[in-house]
């Protein structure tokens, strides 16, 4: 056979058998990990397609933001009690090293058993040993200081095993029963005195604006006694300048007179009236028929 022939026919052969097997394609937000014959082969491979030995395994790895919890973790504080805490742990690996955190550890789900999870225990209950009281733990700044805390020190631990924290935060904290009973009495008890101190200040502003609507009332009353006073003066000086303009005009007197004259004729008792021509000022004099019939 033609060498060339035969060479063409090996090669046509290693196609078929193996064509799909010289393309990997690393999924996007993935790393990819060779593998030949047992061996983590460097450097790791970035998302893509690409030509590769036909002998290769491999090992995508997500190389995205992950996140993992871990729920009521033991926290004892220096006054002896027990409180539980969740953690919500935001990371990623280190995509530049995928090759050695495979060959070391193995995949995330390995990574997480391995080292993120024992640490963030560990150093729940270290940290706890700094808090003076569990009641502190419902502190913002305690929190915030734990919290940064646990990211700080859990970033120093992993950075060396091709992990990267974004942040650690706090979720739940579940005090002990015999403390959470307590601070809830306790704030039964300021919740009662914050209700009678509004109360008390209710009651205040109530006696408040009764004195100044009494205060208001007894102007007001000063301010009508006053112009009751001024009429009663206006009318009195009137009074007392028609009586002076009258003294010396007997006219006026007369005319008066029969005013009163015109008045009483339209009274019914009036039976009988008597006047004076010759006085300046007649009077009329009532009920003199009633006196007369009366004597018969």
């Amino acid at each position: 056979m033609n060498p060339k022939l035969a060479s063409v026919a090996i090669v046509a052969l290693l196609v078929l058998m193996f064509g799909q097997r010289f393309l990997h394609s690393v999924p996007a937000g993935h790393v990819g990990v060779a593998i030949l014959f047992g061996q983590v082969q460097e450097p790791p491979y970035p998302e893509g397609l690409h030509v590769v030995n036909p002998f290769l395994t491999w090992a995508d790895l997500d190389a995205r933001q992950d996140s993992f919890k871990i729920s009521q973790l033991e926290m004892p504080t220096r006054d002896q009690l027990l409180s539980r805490v969740d953690l919500s742990i935001q990371w990623r690996l280190d995509a530049s090293r995928a090759s050695e955190i495979f060959r070391e550890t193995g995949d995330k789900e390995r990574l997480v058993q391995v080292h993120l999870h024992p640490k963030a225990r560990s150093l729940v209950r270290e940290l706890g040993t700094r808090i003076d009281r569990a009641e502190d733990l419902f502190k913002d700044e305690v929190r915030d200081r734990l919290a940064l805390q646990l990211t700080t020190d859990l970033s120093a631990y992993v950075a060396d095993k091709g992990i990267i924290i974004e942040s650690v935060l706090l979720r739940n904290i579940n005090l002990p029963p015999v403390l959470a009973d307590a601070i809830g009495r306790k704030k039964e008890r300021e919740q009662e005195v914050e209700r009678q101190r509004a109360e008390l200040e209710r009651v205040k502003l109530e006696q408040e604006q009764n004195v100044a609507l009494a205060e208001a009332n007894f102007r007001a009353s000063e301010e009508d006694a006053k112009r009751i006073r001024l009429l009663a003066e206006a009318r009195a000086f009137e009074i007392a300048t028609i009586n002076k303009a009258a003294s010396g005009n007997p006219a006026y007197i007369q005319l008066q007179s029969l005013e009163a004259l015109k008045s009483m004729a339209k009274d019914p008792a009036a039976k009988l009236y008597f006047l004076d021509s010759n006085s300046p000022s007649p009077l009329p004099l009532m009920h003199l028929g009633d006196v007369a019939a009366a004597k018969r």
